[in-house]
């Protein structure tokens, strides 16, 4: 009740006290505090085994279905770890599309030490849509590890080769790439602050940085797939009433529709104005000129870093790397030599 009471209160600030000029810069610098998990200190591939019946998984994924299941993987510098966890299916389009659905780790509390998990609950794991497609998870990871180098208002994510043993048909594993998602509350207590959820929130709430900055990472990763109202594809935190500013701050996630991974099932619904993602859509709140500018700064300073993420990735094709590479400079092709970024910003914005 009393947590209950403190996020409405939240969201009654946010609502009704006058919002900031734009102008106004909140200085967030001193919120980033330690994690409570070492799970995603490191961007070393992860190995591990999933033992559980992978065919119930498949024939049940429509459903909340939760099974029993055994998890190994070397931890570092310690022996094996082995842990009892329980998985479920989860998502929505790629629940119903794809052969193997995305999975809801339940993890029981068994602390052992050195183990990554410790403290972890529930974890959201992504994996492979349709055997033998790798090249999707891949991408979508590195659309994670781009907004990292912009923000640590943002997922972390860990990679992982996972050996999946069916209990019915042993012999024959599945081994596939997949990635954890940091889970909301980890997020929350690293950033030292508070998720809130409201259908009544808009763009105007978010501090002006923050929003700019997640509508032009959308906007260069070729993603529409988000909206504040709802919270759709985003998760919406605010800073502690001791420090309340009347604004919060808006993370990102699931980016498998944007045209920088260009999955096979990624097609724009007939009532937008593009016909494909791979077209560029701009959905942010509108702004001046020059706080346009400010934000187009950023992601020009940061060019060089987000070619070498992708460059220096191992695990995926040069192919594939070749594609992103050459998708992200048609945006800084036309924001640096063209000069059409900031017009399209402009004449597109949401002006609310």
């Amino acid at each position: 009740m009393e947590k209950r009471f403190y996020f409405s209160l939240l969201i009654m600030v946010l609502l009704v006290l006058p919002v900031a000029g734009q102008n106004d810069t909140i200085d967030l610098s001193g919120l980033i505090g330690d994690s409570r998990t070492r799970l995603f200190d490191s961007d070393d591939l992860l190995e591990l085994i999933l033992e559980f019946d992978v065919t119930r998984l498949t024939r049940t994924k429509h459903t909340n279905d939760n099974q029993e299941a055994v998890m190994t993987y070397y931890a570092p510098g310690k022996d094996t770890i082995t842990r009892i966890v329980r998985v479920r299916a989860r998502g929505e389009f790629r629940r119903s599309y794809c052969d193997f659905p995305p999975i809801r780790l339940d993890l029981r509390k068994d602390e052992q030490p050195g183990d990554l998990f410790n403290q972890i609950n529930r974890i959201k794991l992504v994996t492979h849509c349709k055997a033998g497609r790798s090249d999707y998870i891949m991408r979508e990871y590195l659309v994670y590890k781009i907004y990292n180098l912009l923000t640590d208002f943002s997922f972390r994510v860990r990679l992982l080769k996972i050996n999946y043993i069916n209990v019915r048909r042993p012999q024959r594993p599945i081994i596939e790439y997949a990635f954890l998602i940091e889970p909301d509350e980890f997020l929350a207590a690293r950033t030292r602050t508070l998720q809130i959820e409201s259908p009544r929130l808009t763009q105007k709430v978010i501090i002006p940085e923050h929003m700019d900055r997640v509508a032009i990472f959308n906007f260069m990763i070729g993603n529409y797939d988000w909206a504040v109202p709802g919270q759709h594809n985003l998760v919406i935190l605010s800073l502690p009433l001791s420090e309340q500013s009347n604004l919060g701050i808006v993370v990102p996630y699931d980016f498998d529709y944007c045209g920088l991974v260009n999955t096979s099932y990624a097609i724009p619904p007939e009532t937008l104005p593009i016909k494909s993602v791979r077209e560029r859509m701009y959905r942010g709140i509108c702004r001046s000129e020059d706080e346009f500018r400010k934000g187009l700064n950023e992601f020009l300073e940061k060019k060089e870093e987000i070619y070498k993420v992708i460059r220096e990735f191992p695990y995926i094709s040069e192919r594939s790397k070749r594609d992103m590479i050459n998708y992200l400079g048609t945006f800084y092709r036309d924001l640096e030599e063209r000069n059409i970024i900031l017009q399209i910003m402009l004449r597109n914005c949401v002006d609310l």
